[in-house]
Parts: structure tokens; C-alpha cells; sequence
């Protein structure tokens, strides 16, 4: 057990390190002016990264500021199960979050994915729908990238073959996001 945390320890530890700065920088940006034109950020996810989703809709919405006098209007679309399940019976699985896109979002929201491989086809459609709507789109993704990869407007891309190490830096990224925005809206 000890070696298989060091291993992890040291492959979490050189992705960190290894993150894209300038792009989390940029949505960082692209979140306080989601908060200065009252416009809306949408996160989804399958799986681990729906769970993060909607943890990170919550530090969004709360965490960056608990008086809620200058929080982000945020919402993750794998949280409500009726409609996933709804959308994924009636249109497709595929569409579960594009078809929400549709009816929600306008132009100017802002839009972020997580996933590991970037090629799950509903976060290939939410990324496509986004683009068509005028959203800017962020990806936060493992492995080679994907299809989500060249899709986003901006992508916080780790090379990284371990989908625990991947979901990490999700929650790791969201968590710099949040404590960054929470000490901007305090000035």
C-alpha cells in the first residue's frame, strides 16, 4: 500500500506542477466576467467528473461568496437526474447536456466541461451546441485530450493516463478557480 500511494503522490504532484497556468488564468477572467455581465456558467461531466461538476457548481454558487451578493449564476447539468434521464430515454444519451444548452444558455454564458478522454459524444455535443449558441466553452481534460481538445475555446489539457489523477486536478483547478475569485470579489 505504501508504494502505490507514493506512486500516486508523485504522478499527482508532476501533474500539478504541470498545469496550464495561463489557461486557468484565462477562466478565471472568464468567470469574473461572468459575474460583471450577469451571464451564466454551465458545468457538466459523466461520472466522476458529474460528481466534481456539481461539487464545483456549489463552490461557484456559495463558496466564492456566502452573502450572495456577487456569486456566480452557475448550474451543473448532470445534477438533476429526472432530466438526464428524461433527455437520455427521449433524445439520446448524447444530448443529455446540449439539449439543456439549448433551452438555458445564451450568448456570452460560459461553458465547461470535465472530462478524462474528451470524446464521450455528449460533451462533444455540448461543446458543438456552445459554439453555436456564442458561449465560450473551457474543457478540463486527461489523457490525449480528445475530440474536446481542438473543440473548446480554451482547454486545460493534462497528458495524464490515470482517470483519478485527471479528476483531481478537475477539483484541484476548480478549487484554485474558487479561492481566486472569492479573494477578487473581496476587494
Amino acid at each position: 500500500m505504501k508504494a502505490l500511494i507514493e506512486r500516486y503522490q508523485s504522478r499527482l504532484s508532476e501533474q500539478v506542477a504541470a498545469l496550464n497556468v495561463d489557461a486557468i488564468s484565462q477562466l478565471g477572467d472568464a468567470l469574473l466576467a461572468c459575474i460583471a455581465s450577469n451571464k451564466q456558467v454551465f458545468i457538466c461531466g459523466n461520472g466522476g467528473s458529474a460528481g466534481n461538476a456539481v461539487h464545483l457548481a456549489n463552490d461557484f454558487l456559495y463558496g466564492i461568496c456566502p452573502s450572495g451578493e456577487r456569486a456566480l449564476k452557475v448550474e451543473a447539468l448532470s445534477a438533476n437526474t429526472s432530466v438526464l434521464t428524461c433527455l437520455g430515454n427521449d433524445l439520446g444519451y448524447d444530448k443529455i447536456f446540449s439539449h439543456q444548452l439549448v433551452v438555458k444558455a445564451s450568448a456570452g454564458d460560459v461553458l465547461i466541461v470535465l472530462s478524462g478522454s474528451g470524446n464521450s459524444p455528449n460533451i462533444v455535443n455540448a461543446l458543438e451546441v456552445a459554439k453555436e449558441i456564442g458561449m465560450t466553452s473551457f474543457a478540463l481534460l486527461g489523457y490525449s485530450g480528445g475530440k474536446a481538445l481542438t473543440l473548446a475555446d480554451c482547454a486545460i489539457h493534462n497528458a495524464v493516463d490515470d482517470m483519478q489523477v485527471a479528476e483531481d486536478l478537475q477539483l484541484i483547478v476548480g478549487h484554485m478557480l474558487m479561492q481566486y475569485l472569492h479573494e477578487e470579489l473581496a476587494k
